[in-house]
């Protein structure tokens, strides 16, 4: 039998005023990747809103679509070191249990294939869109 997502209450799971705090500082502090996605992303792609450094619970989606519960993360070379990959299993984990679904880029992705980056967005907001899902996904991870 499958279990179904933890229902949390708000968009934020309970986030501490820290939370917030970081969540500020990384959108005053964005990297050129984050800045290059979010100049696409702000623009609300098929009517979708994205919100940047979202806080969820005690974490910080690099972008976060509460109406789909998406989360797009861009990962630079130090996700690449040990301790760093199993941080990013455990809060992966942590957000697929709340039922947000997220797909992942590095870097170069984004910087290097753009195109390719942003097609695969649309394709997974095109799949989801006439399927009416809000707030109902069962959390799920692409890495692209």
């Amino acid at each position: 039998m499958k279990e179904e997502p933890i229902k949390i209450s708000g968009m934020h799971d309970g986030a501490t005023p820290k939370v917030f705090r970081n969540a500020a500082m990384l959108r005053e502090n964005m990297t050129e990747p984050e800045k290059k996605l979010w100049d696409y992303l702000k623009t609300k792609p098929f009517g979708i809103k994205f919100r940047r450094q979202h806080p969820i619970s005690g974490y910080v989606p690099d972008f976060y679509c509460h109406k789909l519960r998406f989360s797009i993360e861009i990962d630079g070379g130090y996700h690449l070191q040990k301790e760093q990959k199993e941080k990013d299993s455990e809060r992966t984990d942590y957000i697929k249990s709340i039922g947000i679904s997220e797909i992942r880029f590095t870097n170069e992705q984004v910087l290097n294939e753009f195109e390719t980056v942003i097609k695969k967005i649309n394709l997974y907001l095109r799949a989801d869109i006439p399927l009416g899902i809000e707030g109902k996904r069962k959390g799920k991870t692409t890495n692209q």
